[in-house]
């Protein structure tokens, strides 16, 4: 059986090609194009490789063809949204990881987007669909949930939980042994020093909750 060719989802970051760039021919080939619901953006070239359209030309796709990885990291709410859409439409999840990028002692999920110069030490684990920025720096044993996005130059110090679709901004430090709720933001800059509850919107050095938002179901 021939191999999956790559749906990559969200034409929006130059960087993804750069990181295309970097692997060897054989993965290069593997991808197929974007999928982006910008009507605009269908049928055109977005450094180099085609914009299939947006959600309404998957029923077209096969998805035994076909699997994808998310690169939408604008809010952890979309990306966990439109990752699901793709699974109903039957596409498997994959990673998507710079080259460079050292995995040794790291359990890895699936549907990973990892940009060149993170640092994951010993013992860290990415849940499915994480996303982590250039620069960011994740230190050992720190656990990491599903649909949370590391922006760049973001600190994690070691044994951090970090729960489901928690968004880090760029340049926030967390302190050790520290827990971070589900679907909680941290805004950039911060620095926390305490556990941060489900649903905290955390700003300032030290971090004080702006504001408490819904918990979304999905």
């Amino acid at each position: 059986m021939s191999q999956k060719k790559i749906l990559l989802l969200g034409a929006n970051n130059p960087e993804v090609a750069r990181i295309i760039s970097c692997m060897d021919q054989d993965k290069r080939s593997q991808f197929a194009g974007y999928i982006d619901n910008a009507p605009q953006k269908k049928g055109q070239l977005f450094y180099g490789l085609p914009v299939l359209g947006g959600f309404e030309i998957l029923p077209q796709l096969d998805p035994t063809e076909y699997k994808f990885v998310n690169l939408i990291t604008r809010d952890c709410i979309t990306r966990h949204q439109t990752t699901l859409s793709m699974s109903r439409f039957g596409f498997e999840m994959t990673n998507f990881i710079h080259p460079g990028l050292d995995t040794g002692m790291v359990t890895l999920g699936e549907g990973l987007y990892l940009q060149g110069a993170a640092i994951l030490q010993a013992e860290v684990v990415l849940a499915n669909n994480v996303s982590i920025s250039a620069g960011a720096i994740v230190g050992h044993e720190t656990h990491i949930g599903e649909s949370s996005f590391l922006a760049p130059g973001v600190t994690v110090s070691g044994c951090v939980n970090i729960a489901c679709g928690v968004f880090i901004g760029s340049g926030a430090s967390i302190v050790p042994r520290v827990s971070i709720g589900d679907w909680s933001i941290i805004g950039a800059g911060s620095v926390i020093t305490r556990d941060v509850s489900a649903g905290a919107v955390m700003v300032g050095n030290p971090a004080r909750i702006l504001r408490m938002q819904d918990i979304p179901e999905f």
